[in-house]
């Protein structure tokens, strides 16, 4: 994206972030959360050392990506669940895969060998997007919760870091 930057996310970056949340939820096809949290909420669940922003050239947040710990256990310590969300206008102008690359680079660093997701099947871009940056369709979960009164599926994506051993 043209003059898009990705920056670490800071607490100076919760309304945007929230509000870019929100809008992707308002879509229908984001997750089956229907409200976006409180950032003190956001903030606890997500690693501080893997959270970003896309800014465009007035630096104004566009989009966020962030993930959190998929178990406590520690033979998990290396898979992370994460989650990446585009302002409405800022969609299809590259700012995903910006995000997406930034994320990929610092779980990387820190050891971590598996990034993934569950993404609707309705939602085409955001299954492009990760196919792109290289994640793979691991399965559908079908019918696994309810979303405004429907049951929805759900496909479960991976990135095994082929840069971790």
């Amino acid at each position: 994206m043209a003059g898009s930057t990705v920056r670490p996310m800071t607490a100076e970056d919760a309304g945007a972030v929230l509000a870019i949340y929100q809008a992707g939820l308002d879509a229908g096809d984001a997750s089956f959360e229907t409200t976006a949290p409180t950032w003190p909420a956001f903030d606890a669940t997500r690693l501080p050392e893997h959270r970003f922003v896309a800014v465009d050239g007035d630096g104004s947040v566009i989009g966020w990506v962030a993930v959190s710990p998929t178990s406590t256990r520690a033979v998990y310590a290396g898979v992370v669940e994460h989650s990446v969300y585009v302002s409405p206008a800022a969609q299809g102008r590259g700012a995903g895969r910006l995000l997406l690359d930034a994320l990929i680079a610092s779980t990387e660093a820190a050891g971590v060998w598996t990034i993934q997701s569950g993404v609707f099947p309705e939602n085409t871009a955001s299954l492009a997007l990760h196919r792109r940056a290289g994640f793979r369709v691991v399965g559908t979960r079908e019918r696994i919760g309810l979303h405004h009164g429907r049951w929805r599926d759900v496909v479960l994506l991976e990135r095994r870091s082929p840069a971790v051993d």
